[in-house]
């Protein structure tokens, strides 16, 4: 089965100065949480985030693709020419996250359902 884009991320040194942009050019909304802004698009598409890390990268977006088994997509990437960048990791909604990069050396999330 294809693994189907579920979120995106937007980076930034500020995230309400980035959300401030969005909203602008977009019609965005957001809820600030922490260092992030949530973004709601208004629409049946991607969740998705304004960052802002506090580390590099400062500036970058990022697209997440949703599997099952992420410890075994992160092996296929691996195997297939690619890398592992972070994790995975927890969130706090129970899915995990990590980053891989691609022979290209882009940089895709991978993000598990929502248990």
């Amino acid at each position: 089965m294809s693994a189907p884009i579920v979120h995106f991320e937007i980076g930034s040194k500020d995230s309400a100065a980035l959300a401030k942009f969005y909203g602008d050019v977009l019609g965005w909304t957001f809820l600030p949480a922490g260092p992030a802004q949530v973004v709601d698009t208004g629409g049946a598409s991607p969740t998705g985030m304004l960052n802002a890390l506090g580390h590099p990268p400062d500036n970058y977006v990022l697209i997440y693709a949703e599997v099952n088994d992420i410890e075994a997509a992160i092996a296929r990437a691996v195997e297939a020419g690619g890398s592992k960048i972070v994790g995975p990791g927890p969130l706090p909604d129970g899915r995990r996250f990590a980053w891989i990069k691609d022979t290209a050396g882009n940089v895709l999330g991978l993000l598990t359902p929502k248990p």
